[in-house]
């Protein structure tokens, strides 16, 4: 029996180590003799380590555990089994691999196992998990599939994946043929794509009746799953355990300084235990952060250290038990204090929190089609978030749960339930998908909550301007080609114009680096003016895509010209930049480029710098953001929408708010409606080009105002053969209304 090693990072769930017994090559008969008696892993045929059953003491504990008999007796008689459960109870990672032993019994003769997971951090923390508990290696018997990266093997047995993943996995595989148990955990969240999946698998379960289907959602949801799945068995596990809830009703409206009061005395009170609090939106955390910092710096060392970890929405990362060599580095006690939003409900799953402070709102992007923008909206929590967030708090001991407000608030102006994302998002991506299914005849999907018609309209009405759809609604072959990328339609359509405008390369650059986080670091206070003197060598005069390109150039030149990762990583130190964010901008650029590829695409050789170039990458931009223009209409710096009536600023981060040189016209990559209304990403733009490459009855479309009877003009003095062509283009385009040629079939 040989030793099965996996190249990669270096941890104890990817490289086996065995006795020397099974080593030795002499034949002697007490080796043998030992190698009968070991239990051997049914997965990959090697005998299990003595960390198995270390573990699966720990999983035996589990509160789901109980209930595995009865789960395999209603997985082997039924098509569908829901599995009610509460935070922690263990059914994300306990279920998954009892259905993976489900598919061994029957030989894998229908596949193996896939579980969504809402966020990708949750799918690579489960998979390694999942592997450590299995005695399997990671990448090989289990694996993870998030955007832009793939950890799998042709062995693979079950594999994590975002609900997205799977989605877009339907789309060269409709009915999912890979698999025998496919596992929708977290349901409650109500992404769009989980929701999406769990009205297409109603027709694939129907085609595919050896085909299981496992769900998985806190008990909240479960009288709206029973009635849109009809009979089905349920299994509920109950995860009991004292948690103490105080409320505070009159914090709530200063509800900051309590916050921070209450980190402060439980830490003074000598109670052992970890902290997590529940704040509204990313610059609270940031605020938080730098207060308890420097305010913790002063306290008795005697308490032990208190160490805070800011947990953002993008970061790969979630909270466990900390590992044997953390325990034996830490020579002194060390508290947490986890400092999270909504966000976090679902990557808190260490059993040393027995502290939660929860302010009992958060803020929400909340899309409004009439104006193509998302309004950032402060609203309450609902009622089954204030429960997750009680449950989060450790099993081994009572906790306590601070509510920063009072009964009445949570029992009035809380809602039951999490509102579904399907119906405060833009679906522009989501109808794309749905088309690009229907070819495969899976178009129907029965939604649990069917979206608002206006945000379908508006979707449907976009698609039609991007030349995603046909005179009769259906996905043009510019559309099939957009649905390829795993990107926001606007940035697939400029991927694609900039096959003909010759500018490939650094289209791919600029959509990658959009795509990743933001590239520029959080700035510490002070560290402002030192910030903006680096980024100032970066600046590109035609705007903030161009800067972008400079950014990742200069980023990649270190990469290449540097001995090891750590002189890497002290460049963007250096220069204040997110190290992180630009890996995975390498990462994402690369998967387009084998996309571009794959489809073959021409690809013309990259001339950035040129003028001719840089009016190139402008013509291919517009063709997907021709919907973003806003012009100065002061000469001061207020832009206003050429959709809408809202006046935006430029974000301070932009080049042109560092030179103090506001152009006239820009495209921008975002606006939000919030306390501050900035436009990201912008870049200079003349009104004559917009007029060229903006189709027709958009323009047409547009609601009167100022801007656009400067457009009329600029239409006006532009060649007559140019507007006649537009003219009959527009006559072809739109034999019909809109509404007749955007019927979601």
């Amino acid at each position: 029996m040989e030793e099965k090693e996996l190249e990669g990072p270096n941890s104890a769930s990817e490289k086996r180590y065995f006795p020397e017994s099974l080593d030795s090559s002499d034949g002697d008969e007490e080796g043998v003799l030992a190698c009968e008696d070991l239990e051997l892993n049914p997965f990959d045929g090697l005998p299990y380590s003595s960390r198995y059953y270390k573990l699966l003491k720990e999983r035996e504990d589990l509160p789901i555990w109980k209930e595995k008999y009865s789960f395999m007796e209603n997985l082997l008689q039924n098509q569908i089994v829901i599995v009610s459960g509460d935070a922690k109870c263990g059914k994300s990672s306990q279920v998954p691999q009892w259905c993976a032993e489900y598919c061994l019994s029957v030989r894998y003769q229908h596949g193996g196992v896939v579980c969504t997971q809402v966020r990708p951090q949750s799918a690579v923390q489960l998979a390694l998990r999942v592997a450590d508990e299995m005695d399997v290696n990671i990448g090989h018997e289990v694996g993870y599939v998030i955007p832009f990266e793939n950890c799998c093997a042709s062995e693979t047995i079950l594999r994590y994946c975002t609900d997205g993943m799977l989605q877009r996995e339907m789309m060269s595989s409709p009915f999912l043929g890979s698999y025998g148990v496919i596992i929708l955990d977290d349901v409650h969240e109500r992404s769009i794509a989980t929701d999406v999946l769990l009205g297409l698998l109603k027709d694939v379960l129907m085609a595919r009746p050896e085909l299981k289907l496992i769900i998985n959602s806190s008990p909240h949801l479960i009288s709206r799953l029973m009635s849109y799945y009809g009979n089905v068995p349920l299994i509920e596990v109950k995860k009991q355990h004292p948690v103490e809830v105080v409320y505070l009703s009159g914090a709530q409206k200063e509800s900051f300084e309590s916050i921070l009061r209450l980190i402060f005395e439980i830490h003074q009170s000598g109670e052992k235990g970890d902290i997590v609090v529940f704040l509204a939106c990313e610059q609270d955390i940031e605020k938080a952060y730098e207060i308890v910092c420097q305010e913790g710096s002063n306290l008795n060392p005697d308490l032990g250290e208190l160490v805070v970890v800011p947990l953002y929405p993008e970061e790969k990362c979630a909270l466990f038990k900390p590992n044997e060599e953390t325990e034996k580095r830490c020579q002194v006690y060390q508290r947490r204090v986890v400092l999270t939003t909504s966000s976090g409900e679902s990557l808190i799953w260490s059993n040393t929190v027995k502290f939660v402070i929860d302010v009992g709102v958060e803020r929400r992007k909340v899309y409004n089609p009439r104006i193509r923008a998302n309004s950032l909206v402060t609203q309450p929590i609902s009622q089954s978030q204030a429960e997750i967030r009680k449950q989060i708090v450790g099993s081994s001991s009572p906790g306590k749960l601070f509510r920063l407000y009072s009964e009445e608030f949570a029992s009035k102006d809380m809602r039951p339930l999490k509102p579904a994302e399907m119906q405060e998002a833009n679906l522009t991506s989501m109808v794309l998908f749905v088309k690009r299914i229907d070819i495969a005849g899976l178009g129907h999907c029965d939604f649990i909550n069917r979206p608002a018609p206006e945000s379908l309209m508006q979707a449907l009405e976009d698609l039609d301007y991007l030349a995603a759809l046909d005179n009769d609604g259906n996905l043009s072959e510019f559309g099939i080609i957009m649905s390829e990328f795993p990107l926001d339609p606007q940035l697939s359509k400029s991927i694609l114009a900039s096959c003909e405008f010759d500018c490939v390369e650094e289209m791919l650059t600029i959509a990658a680096m959009v795509t990743a986080p933001n590239c520029f670091s959080n700035l510490p206070r002070g560290a402002e003016e030192a910030a903006l003197t680096c980024w100032k060598t970066f600046l590109h005069p035609e705007g903030d895509h161009f800067t972008l390109i400079n950014i990742y150039k200069a980023y990649q030149d270190t990469a290449l010209n540097s001995t090891s990762e750590h002189c890497v990583e002290k460049w963007c130190h250096d220069y204040f930049l997110n190290c992180c964010a630009l890996r995975m901008a390498d990462v994402i650029r690369a998967e387009l480029l084998e996309i571009v590829k794959r489809i073959e695409l021409p690809c013309a050789e990259p001339a950035f710098g040129s003028k001719e170039n840089a009016l190139n990458i402008k013509k291919a931009l517009l063709s997907g953001y021709f919907m973003q223009i806003a012009r100065d209409v002061d000469g001061s710096g207020n832009y206003l929408m050429l959709t809408h009536k809202q006046v935006a600023q430029l974000h301070p981060r932009s080049g042109y708010s560092i030179t103090k040189k506001m152009p006239e016209w820009v495209l921008f990559h975002k606006f939000s409606i919030a306390e501050n209304n900035y436009i990201r990403i912008t870049s200079e733009i003349s009104p004559e080009l917009f007029m060229q490459l903006a189709p027709q009855y958009y323009f047409s479309n547009l609601p009167p105002s100022e801007s656009k009877d400067i457009l009329h003009q600029v239409m006006d003095h532009l060649s007559p053969m140019s507007t006649t062509k537009k003219e009959q283009n527009m006559c072809e385009k739109c034999p019909e209304t809109a509404e007749q040629r955007c019927a979601l079939q």
